[in-house]
């Protein structure tokens, strides 16, 4: 399995992503072979964050010019994900009939968004 900052190669900012950032989703540039699943636990592990939705896009890489010569630039993937801005404590029932509640401490946004790297 693959360490989280390998899939997670940087945040994606736009005026349309960070209008999306009221709403809980933050866009990333993830790596190219990753899953969904992966991006997911990816984003809790690096964020403390909870992860309702994954979307991601693959995009190709243009073709472009350098005087005479012409290249591709390379693929890459973006990972549109939503996170839980009001999280809740889980309740559920053990064998016994007795119910647990589990609150586990989750943060509501990912302050770290904005640097660039």
């Amino acid at each position: 399995m693959r360490a989280p900052e390998d899939i997670i190669r940087k945040p994606y900012v736009t005026e349309k992503s960070n209008g999306q950032i009221a709403e809980g989703k933050y866009t990333f540039i993830v790596d190219s072979k990753a899953t969904k699943t992966e991006v997911k636990m990816a984003v809790e592990k690096l964020f403390q964050v909870k992860v309702i939705q994954v979307n991601t896009i693959n995009y190709d890489g243009k073709i472009k010019r350098m005087g005479v010569h012409q290249g591709p630039r390379p693929d890459w993937k973006k990972a549109i994900v939503k996170i839980d801005t009001d999280p809740k404590p889980a309740a559920y029932l053990t064998k016994g009939g007795k119910e647990v509640i589990n609150n586990k401490k989750y943060k509501t946004s990912i302050e770290e968004f904005g640097v660039a790297q």
